[in-house]
């Protein structure tokens, strides 16, 4: 291509990618893609990528270049993630336009593509975003902390992803590829020193230990100082990170034709939860506990300081999370057009979680997350050709058990002042989970250029719960309940120590225990057609139904129907986009417009309960819909100047009369209203320009932009509540060598100390804010032995 076309190219895209940035990734690595199934001989590779514009990706389960699939699909490689610093799921915000991350009130992570999301406070909810390493599912957003070690690329799927990737996936996918283990011996590490006095290292080596089976064997640990300081008391601090992870893959390839992949990992996280912010004080039970009121009614808001933060004198809040995970996966090559593929996968996840969500040192809410989930699964599916044909049919199995106490201890009046003294309680909830699945994915090429495609999964899951809200044992909370209780039904139970307190909501008798059962069935698919008039331009446009499973919650359940589940939701998405390569790859500009029909969109709200004052309940809202465009491009003007920009607009609303209460217990009409921590506009970008500065060493620097508009943290539209939009600068400049043996990298994040939030939350008697991560800036060096 001549330079003036590409400085042409930069005139007309440049101002308008640095004004609306977005984010459009080429992969890295080597290999071979394919647009067949994966074959055996290639396992080892079948994830890697090709030479620049060609990226190879299995959003749609085998290997195929990313300008071939029909789907809105964004791709980073694992080098372009360490180079901004990705390096957890969290992080993803920055470089997948559309993707919004949340911490829950306590700590649980909330992931939401294009405004599909649910915020819950439950460790074992299933998210509508779901995560995969490998195709291996990781069913809760809790199990993700180590899903990016180690990593060779990373793949988002926008829109509902049922079919091929099962239930819940109604606003996306995300999925991992680890690095894989090589033919020959590699070797290597990445040491990184930071404010707070950050220590990163990870190393790793990989190679052959025969003729037909290869290793490979990471370990990573992270650690950080506290970066939090205490509103109220001098040399406090919170905030230590301390978490480790590893990961052995083992690829036995025994003959041509047969090949097994088993992945050994684990990771243990025993860093200190956040901090929240004091924002106002609101009673849950107003007029009801005089000792809150007189600590906190007048007290101000925190200041706009994103070290700032408060929690009770003397409070342990270090977490002790771990999890283990062994899969299996075979492939047989069955002739020289089929594979037939198994992954079988058993996860073990243990949370023990301690939190101080008030924002402040008063002793007014502290709650323990103390949860066992073991989850298995397995997968059986033949892909393969026939002639004009590609197909995917299989089969899928997975049962879940979820174990989760909530341990909480809130102050509400002084000892013997009234029957609504409430020191300590337990939300007690056990859930046992089995889902099967049948599914198809099928391309038919009606042309040389034209090809339609349908998928279709049938999910039948049966879903048994039993819990209560119990006492704490120290016979306070069943104290309360028992006058309550009797207030409404002389002949109620006395509750016991340590004892459920659940009233049945009728008869007000008190319930040993609350059992209940939720079975359900769907029928997800996906229907569209793709053009290809060359093999630089692809329109397609897709007709897709999902659905997220019913669930319970565990909640402080007074009365025995805030622990009715929610029901199914469904999302029915309307897609159409481009995929295009212009300038001899100098531009790649990739877009799409959607429209999303969401019914019964399951929501955490809120119920009045007196005495007791506002309580979570999960409901579900029956009417609402997204609408929306995208953009993303990756611009090369020069040779060695790279641009990756992307922008997403998502309108979001309720549709028709719904009433709610808000986090006040105020009854409102939610019509017209846009969904929580959905941002109209985000965008995301970044850019680097490398510099020959010898035959032996290069130079680089680089930086991103990413930003988004303001949002609400829940229904109700309060200022309080309010998200303000942000953008956040991250810059980066290093030497190199030109073989990419070795890099030493300077870099800081958030450089201009911009103050945002992630959530805001009404707990008890506060309404509380969790702020992002402010500046921070180190040096990283890595090293490959090849």
């Amino acid at each position: 291509m001549m330079m003036g076309n590409r400085f042409t190219l930069l005139a007309l895209l440049g101002g308008t990618a640095l004004a609306s940035p977005a984010f459009a990734e080429q992969a890295a690595d080597s290999a071979q893609a394919a647009s067949t199934p994966v074959k055996v001989s290639d396992a080892a590779n079948a994830d890697s990528a090709g030479a620049y514009g060609d990226i190879v990706v299995t959003a749609q389960k085998r290997s195929e270049r990313l300008r071939d699939v029909p789907l809105s699909v964004t791709a980073a490689s694992g080098d372009q993630l360490a180079v901004q610093g990705i390096s957890a799921p969290a992080d993803l915000e920055r470089i997948v336009p559309g993707f919004t991350f949340q911490k829950s009130s306590y700590g649980i992570p909330v992931f939401t593509i294009r405004g599909i999301g649910l915020y819950d406070t439950f460790v074992g909810m299933s998210p509508t975003v779901t995560v995969y390493v490998d195709q291996v599912p990781l069913p809760y957003l809790a199990m993700t902390a180590g899903a990016s070690v180690d990593i060779e690329r990373v793949e988002a799927l926008k829109g509902p992803q049922g079919t091929l990737f099962g239930q819940n996936s109604t606003g996306g996918a995300i999925n991992y590829i680890a690095a894989k283990p090589t033919e020959d011996l590699k070797a290597g590490f990445d040491l990184t020193y930071g404010r707070f006095n950050q220590l990163d290292a990870q190393a790793f080596i990989s190679g052959p230990i025969s003729d037909t089976l290869r290793a490979r064997f990471v370990v990573r640990h992270e650690y950080r100082d506290d970066w939090q300081y205490s509103e109220t008391r001098l040399n406090d601090s919170l905030g230590k990170r301390d978490f480790t992870a590893a990961r052995l893959l083992l690829d036995w390839t025994p003959s041509e034709t047969l090949n097994f992949v088993l992945n050994a990992n684990a990771w243990w996280d025993k860093s200190e939860t956040q901090a929240a912010q004091f924002v106002e004080f609101s009673e849950t039970v107003p007029g009801g506990y005089p000792e809150p009121r007189l600590a906190l009614q007048n007290r101000v808001p925190a200041r706009d300081d994103p070290r700032l933060a408060d929690w009770d004198p003397g409070a342990a809040l270090q977490r002790d999370d771990w999890m283990r995970q062994i899969s299996l996966r075979g492939d047989w090559e069955i002739g020289s057009s089929a594979t037939l593929t198994s992954i079988t996968a058993y996860s073990d996840f243990k949370s023990l979680a301690p939190t101080d969500a008030d924002g402040t040192d008063f002793n007014n809410f502290y709650l323990t997350i103390d949860a066992r989930i073991k989850s298995f699964s397995q997968e059986l599916r033949l892909a393969g050709d026939i002639g004009r044909i590609k197909y995917t049919v299989g089969v899928n199995y997975q049962d879940d058990k979820v174990d989760d106490v909530d341990r909480g201890h809130y102050t509400g009046t002084s000892a013997g002042a009234g029957p609504f003294r409430w020191n300590t309680f337990n939300n007690a909830a056990s859930q046992r989970i089995k889902t099967k699945s049948i599914f198809g994915n099928f391309e038919y090429a009606l042309t040389d250029t034209l090809t339609a495609q349908g998928a279709i999964r049938y999910t039948d899951q049966d879903r048994d719960f039993d819990g209560c809200l119990a006492d704490g044992d120290d016979g306070d909370l069943a104290a309360g309940i028992n006058f309550i209780g009797q207030l409404f039904n002389p002949a109620s139970s006395l509750a016991p120590i340590g004892g459920c307190v659940t009233l049945d909501d009728v008869t007000r008798l008190r319930l040993d225990i609350v059992e209940q059962s939720l079975n359900e069935n769907n029928t997800s698919w996906r229907a569209g057609l793709n053009w290809k008039p060359s093999s630089d331009l692809m329109l397609y446009g897709n007709v897709t139904r999902g659905y997220k499973s019913g669930s319970f919650t565990p909640i402080p359940a007074v009365l025995a129907s805030q622990l009715e589940p929610v029901t199914q939701e469904s999302v029915l998405a309307y897609e159409a986009g481009f995929k295009s390569s212009l300038f001899n790859n100098a531009l790649q500009l990739s877009g799409a417009a959607f429209y999303y029909d969401y019914e019964d969109k399951q929501l955490l709200g809120i119920r009045v309960i007196p005495p007791f004052g506002n309580l979570p309940v999960l409901v579900n809202v029956p009417k609402s819909s997204v609408r929306g465009v995208e953009l993303e491009a990756t611009i090369r003007p020069i040779e060695r100047f790279r641009l990756n920009a992307g922008v997403t607009y998502v309108d979001s609303r309720v549709d028709g009369t719904t009433i709610r209460a808000n986090p006040y217990g105020q009854f409102v009409d939610l019509d017209g209203q846009g969904f929580p921590s959905t941002p109209k506009w985000q965008f995301v970008s970044d850019a680097q320009y490398d510099i020959p500065l010898s035959n032996s060493i290069n130079g680089f620097i680089g930086g991103s932009v990413t930003g988004r508009s303001g949002t609400y943290a829940l229904f109700g539209e309060n200022p309080n509540f309010r998200i303000k939009g942000y953008a956040l600068v991250d810059l980066r400049a290093g030497l190199e060598s030109p073989d990419g043996s070795w890099r030493l990298q300077v870099w800081g994040r958030n450089i201009f100390d911009k103050f945002y939030s992630v959530n805001v939350s009404h707990i008890t008697d506060t309404v509380a804010r969790t702020a992002g991560m402010g500046a921070t800036y180190g040096v990283t060096l890595s090293y490959r032995y090849k």
